[in-house]
């Protein structure tokens, strides 16, 4: 898991490497810059996401990986140590606010005392000193007003599940330890992101799932949903780990926090008909299925993106049309190779 990189390399490590986001940002990085890519995960992690990277790690060819807990100081405090990055992409989390509800305290204990786990084990180490970037979520706003949509920077935080009190926790230990400590750490709100390789429990994965099962002969034509009118602004993976490249890399402000969303909005109702109009069965039915509803929902959720964008130049490039045919496909190629899903 250990290897000797190039002393003149930059490096960077990714919490959360397993993840739709943190495979999706290796690949960016590959293509796009010569840094050593050094990928923090946990033992039990599934590698579906990163089986294309597996021969480069075996190769110890620009990949590497580094088994780590956020729960497990000392494991962080390995990791940090054999890996001396001069970026940390903190992605690692518990990310599914549905689950939340059923694991709270878990959720907690991975979203807030792992990041603290995190910061505090690079505060420690005065040669060390990267720049961190700290995922939070658009779900710390929570349930706002239409008055304060587009969502600002400045908007009060009213979190709607549990999910969103920890990620709360993990935007204000990053701005704390930057302002405190002096620590090199900027913080971002990501809006609705998705595309290849995002999880099931996801409302956008969920359908495509379940549609290219449908089309697989593996369930009857119908797509079970929970709540259809929640406004979102969709952006595509691809887009969103561009940002946090450039988020890093230009110009970067020590303690400043961004909102970053992508500049498609509907409702959820509305992006499910665009996935049905592109389905090869034609007469799907659509059935509400209580189980799939929160308590409360966050449930207008769109983006004012002019600091980010002011800041850097991002603006997203992928289509919403291209993403969601994407997530299809990626479903569709899944199900096709003959793997096995819950109906979920």
């Amino acid at each position: 898991m250990k290897s000797v990189v190039l002393k003149n390399n930059k490096k960077v490590l990714i919490t959360g490497i397993t993840g739709m986001v943190g495979s999706h940002l290796a690949d960016y990085l590959l293509d796009n810059t010569s840094w050593d890519i050094h990928g923090m995960c946990r033992w039990r992690s599934p590698q579906d996401n990163i089986q294309h990277l597996i021969p480069l790690v075996n190769k110890g060819k620009r990949v590497f990986f580094h088994y780590g807990d956020l729960c497990d100081y000392i494991s962080i405090q390995n990791v940090v140590e054999d890996t001396k990055p001069d970026y940390v992409f903190h992605l690692a989390a518990q990310s599914y606010p549905l689950t939340s509800f059923t694991s709270p305290i878990n959720t907690y204990d991975i979203n807030v005392q792992g990041t603290e786990n995190l910061l505090e084990v690079i505060r420690k180490y005065p040669n060390i000193d990267p720049w961190i970037h700290v995922c939070s979520s658009s779900e710390v706003f929570g349930r706002v007003s239409k008055e304060q949509i587009p969502i600002k920077e400045d908007c009060s935080f009213h979190p709607a599940s549990p999910y969103a009190i920890s990620k709360i926790g993990t935007d204000l230990i990053g701005r704390f330890h930057a302002e405190a400590y002096g620590q090199k750490i900027l913080v971002t709100r990501m809006f609705t992101h998705t595309g290849p390789r995002r999880g099931d429990v996801f409302v956008e994965s969920s359908f495509a799932k379940q549609i290219a099962m449908i089309e697989s002969g593996q369930l009857e034509p119908v797509v079970k949903v929970g709540n259809l009118e929640s406004l979102r602004t969709f952006a595509d993976v691809r887009d969103a780990v561009r940002a946090y490249h450039m988020l890093l890399t230009i110009n970067p402000i020590k303690g400043e926090y961004y909102n970053i969303g992508g500049d498609y909005t509907c409702k959820v109702g509305e992006m499910l008909d665009f996935l049905l109009s592109i389905s090869k069965v034609k007469k799907i039915r659509v059935e509400v299925d209580e189980g799939r509803m929160r308590p409360i929902d966050a449930d207008l959720q769109v983006p004012d993106t002019n600091k980010f964008h002011e800041h850097t130049g991002w603006q997203p490039e992928i289509s919403f049309q291209r993403t969601m045919g994407d997530l299809l496909d990626y479903w569709r190629k899944n199900i096709g190779d003959g793997r096995k899903y819950l109906t979920r």
